[in-house]
């Protein structure tokens, strides 16, 4: 039975907060709070609350305190609000407090990246745990200094900072998924995420738990660090080698959604399954036009399409660009039902056996999805370019579209690749649409090129995908080039993102940018040392001129793959802002999102913005807007942090369930003989042995120091970013091609061992 304890919460918060108050045990605090018999359990479940989140700590005999913050014996610390991490492996809880913006203040002031926290100062907090700590000047252990010099580049003889936890603010992950073990009369998780403590007392066991299964636990509490975290299983999920468990024991993981709630599905069912014709009479009529849509093969929602259109040069020349996009504004309204679930959820999750949609089917796949044949409306950006590529002008409209056709990026492709003979041998529609297609590259190209001598930076790559059967086992791997059909879509959504983006910027209106900033020289420095033991010469990479030109030279080298990965680590990660920052990897001044209302909340919020600047049309005010309706530039940015993390989760939670599914393809085949030798690049050497990337299947392992070719004996040349033998007869470095054997696998970690194969 639950029980509500939302009205003791502020009455335990204003007691315990108070200067007078003293460490009380539960019974004590109940009498002070005069809480009758028949509120004692929501009592107990507000304590509880409060003890998870951090407000309060348990400590001797049972009482209840808060956690204060005594100043340090150097000087009075700094308090600080922001994010701690934990290094994953081992039982040591050493980690690194990232602060928030805000805090660069004071003593943090001239500091730059996270703030070290010892194990003996980390107190109850968990991997991600929002935290408010205390600053000092500290002398860094001499550990730390030599685990994590590579963080830390300066002069180690200098006082660093050192944070101290001293509360919780706010857990961020409820739950933890693991493997549930029994001894005897104790029964405990082992969580699989390798930043976690190591086990946690299990408070709870299903009935229907074997020991060996996997299982979903709610975190209740954390006395001391002296002693394991506290959970109670909630669901068992089953053994790790059941159908489907890998999967969903993402899904817990990362606090995914599996279903909508019942008046977000009920607010949906509401919808016809046509677009009302009285609303397509007032808006700008398409359906006459040849419109359509490129979408991957098993795509089912479809929120652009494209019509281009070539001037004669008597008409001056160029080309007219229309890009359609799904008005999912028109449906999704301000603060109802499925614009609070929207916006909870942040973006669709497309992992690899299943998608967890932004919104429900109905509007997802249904009526929001261009589908060919059928009335859809949209919002379109209608934009001239010049012969040469140039954005001369925009303008933007409310549409309804009829689309004739849609395409996969394959079929794209090969009308891409037909002559004009061949193209004489299709029905006149098919003709008309395949020479639409080729016309449509032909202002991509161009569109392409531009963006690349104006400083853009090719960071596109093959992606390989694990195709499932339908009990989800991986029966092959697809890789999907990202050739000229992928690039047509790409440019000409790029444009419309940016003529929106200086749309709402020209405006002053409040609205989501996509930001990507400068990166950090010193992170340059770094990949620019990784690219020249490929043997590169590198120039300056902070002249993006020299970045582009070191991207042309591994353009199709087989280290390609891995050397992109490492530039887009040392990259800054792309977010949301509510200023319009820039993006550096587009060498763009002005963008946004606005093509994925579907499936990004961010989209669909500029799409607001863009109806009250243009097309006039009044969605119902919220309270605490502005007067037009859309958020203020506060609650913008407030939006903004919110989806650039459930971004981050989504993307972690995608590429977390394709590795499972390649590597156990990869174990599959290994089984069954059908393919036991790899060829793979080495990428990194570490004194525990070389990593290495698959060629074919972009999956990275290890090649450990003690499964070398036995007999010899071993070292590492760290200046030659090499393994070399005693006598110099092997060698292993960075950018040598390798044939290897899957050794060992560690599934539920997704860890992968790789042998030599001579």
């Amino acid at each position: 039975m639950n029980h509500d304890s939302t009205p003791f919460l502020d009455s335990l918060r204003r007691l315990v907060r108070a200067a007078d108050y003293r460490p009380s045990s539960k019974s004590e605090l109940a009498r002070r709070l005069d809480i009758s018999p028949k509120d004692r359990a929501a009592f107990r479940e507000a304590l509880r609350q409060m003890e998870a989140s951090g407000e309060l700590v348990r400590v001797r005999k049972g009482r209840y305190a808060v956690p204060r913050a005594e100043p340090d014996e150097k000087g009075s610390p700094s308090a600080c609000v922001g994010t701690i991490s934990f290094q994953a492996g081992g039982t040591r809880r050493a980690g690194f407090f990232s602060p928030d913006p805000e805090c660069r203040t004071g003593l943090l002031k001239n500091s730059e990246g996270d703030i070290y926290v010892p194990a003996s100062l980390s107190g109850t907090a968990l991997h991600g745990d929002r935290v408010e700590v205390m600053v000092a000047e500290k002398e860094a252990p001499r550990w730390h200094r030599h685990v994590k010099r590579k963080r830390e580049r300066a002069d180690f003889d200098q006082p660093r900072l050192q944070a101290r936890i001293v509360r919780v603010i706010e857990r961020k992950n409820a739950r933890v998924t693991g493997v549930y073990h029994r001894h005897g009369r104790y029964a405990h998780l082992e969580p699989d995420h390798p930043n976690l403590p190591p086990v946690f007392n299990l408070t709870r066991v299903l009935p229907e738990a074997r020991p060996g299964d996997v299982v979903v636990a709610e975190f209740e509490g954390w006395d001391s660090p002296r002693i394991p975290p506290r959970a109670r299983m909630i669901e068992v999920l089953g053994p790790p080698d059941s159908p489907g468990v890998d999967i969903l024991t993402v899904i817990h993981r990362h606090n995914l959604p599996l279903h909508f709630p019942g008046d977000v599905e009920k607010e949906a069912t509401r919808f016809s399954d046509e677009v009302d014709p009285a609303e397509a009479a007032v808006r700008e009529d398409w359906r006459d036009r040849e419109v359509f849509t490129i979408d991957p093969e098993d795509a089912k929602d479809f929120d652009d399409a494209v019509f281009v259109h070539e001037f004669h040069p008597d008409e001056g020349g160029g080309w007219e660009l229309a890009v359609h996009i799904a008005d999912v504004s028109h449906y999704v309204r301000t603060d109802t039902a499925l614009d609070r679930e929207a916006k909870m959820r942040g973006n669709s999750v497309y992992l690899a056996d299943r998608v967890i949609p932004m919104l429900p089917e109905k509007l997802s796949n249904g009526l929001c999805s261009l589908k060919p044949g059928v009335d859809r409306l949209t919002h379109a950006v209608v934009m001239r370019f010049s012969e040469t590529g140039k954005m001369t002008a925009a303008r933007f409209a409310a549409a309804v579209i009829r689309s004739r056709r849609r395409f996969t990026y394959e079929e794209a492709f090969g009308r891409l690749n037909l002559s004009e003979g061949e193209i004489d041998f299709l029905s006149p529609e098919e003709a008309s649409l395949a020479r639409h297609v080729k016309r449509a590259w032909k202002l991509a190209a161009r569109l392409r090129e531009r963006r690349f001598h104006h400083g853009s930076l090719d960071l596109d790559f093959p992606e390989v995908r694990a195709v499932l059967d339908e009990r989800g086992i991986p029966i092959e791997v697809r890789r999907i080039e990202h050739d000229e059909s992928h690039q047509l879509i790409e440019e000409f959504m790029l444009a419309a993102n940016e003529a929106v983006a200086l749309e709402t910027k020209s405006a002053l209106a409040p609205s989501v940018y996509r930001v990507h900033e400068d990166p950090d020289p010193e992170k340059l420095l770094e990949f620019a040392e990784q690219a020249r033991s490929y043997g590169h010469a590198v120039g300056d990479l902070a002249v993006r001129a020299e970045l582009q030109k070191l991207l042309r030279a591994i353009r199709g080298k087989p280290e390609e793959h891995a050397l992109k990965i490492a530039l887009l680590k040392s990259l800054k990660r792309a977010a949301y802002r509510a200023d319009p920052l820039g993006h550096y990897g587009l060498a763009k001044n002005n963008y946004t999102h606005f093509t994925s209302p579907i499936r990004r909340y961010a989209d669909l919020v500029v799409h607001r913005v863009l109806r009250k600047l243009v097309l006039r049309r009044e969605p119902e005010a919220e309270a605490g807007e502005s007067p037009d309706g859309t958020p203020s530039h506060g609650r913008m940015a407030e939006i903004a942090k919110h989806i650039s993390e459930t971004e981050r989760v989504a993307a972690d939670a995608e590429q977390e369930t394709q590795r499972l599914k390649l590597i156990e393809y990869l174990v599959r085949l290994g089984e069954s003989g059908e393919r036991k030798f790899f060829e793979g690049v080495v990428y990194e050497v570490r004194p525990i042995g070389a990593f290495v990337e698959l060629t074919d299947l972009f999956i990275k392992g290890l090649v450990r120091k003690e499964d070398f070719p036995p007999g010899d004996v071993y070292r590492l040349d760290g200046a030659r970013q090499r393994f070399v033998s005693r006598y110099g007869r092997f060698q292993l470095a960075v950018g040598h091609r390798v044939r290897v054997r899957v050794l060992r696998v560690d599934r539920s970690r997704g860890f992968v061992d790789f042998e030599l194969v001579r």
